[in-house]
């Protein structure tokens, strides 16, 4: 391969590495927290900046609550009637794709309006394009204690470091 090529695959993999390495995932309510009648959402949210490329996963008893992604309609009036998707597994990954704001409720009768101690079950996630020094460092916006999912984001890190570093082992 000429070295034309193999600096066309380099910056090829050195890309994928860094687009791999920003992707973070948010466990919705953790630390503190689940998708469950006690988390307050809107200070759990208010303390992330969710990018293109991050997942949020929602963990739960599936046999008391759901995730029902809804437009901002069915979020401010707690209504299913025009449900995007629902979830149902207890432990639903939903990828962040695109820039744009999403919006998520329960669709169990009283989960996502307030009444009395109960409810609240809702979330907006504002999902924001990343600025050019977060493209090469991920903005940590939890607490210490708590990373987005550091684990599974060094995994992807490892996994393209290791493929890269073979790619340029083959090349020599």
């Amino acid at each position: 391969m000429g070295s034309i090529g193999v600096a066309v695959v380099v910056v090829g993999m050195a890309a994928m590495l860094v687009g791999m390495a920003s992707a973070a995932t948010y466990n919705v309510g953790e630390p503190g927290g689940a998708w469950d009648l006690t988390t307050n959402y809107t200070s759990w949210v208010a303390q992330k900046r969710f990018h293109p490329g991050d997942q949020i996963v929602f963990k739960y008893s599936a046999q008391r609550h759901d995730v029902v992604e809804v437009n901002k309609a069915g979020y401010d009036s707690c209504s299913t009637s025009t449900s995007i998707a629902t979830h149902t597994t207890g432990n639903d990954v939903i990828p962040l794709t695109s820039t744009g704001t999403r919006y998520f409720i329960c669709g169990f009768p009283g989960h996502c309006t307030t009444t009395g101690t109960a409810g609240n079950m809702k979330i907006q996630i504002d999902v924001v394009q990343a600025d050019s020094s977060s493209a090469l460092a991920p903005v940590a916006t939890t607490t210490p204690s708590s990373p987005p999912s550091s684990a599974a984001t060094s995994l992807k890190a490892t996994t393209a470091a290791a493929v890269l570093l073979a790619a340029l082992l083959i090349m020599a």
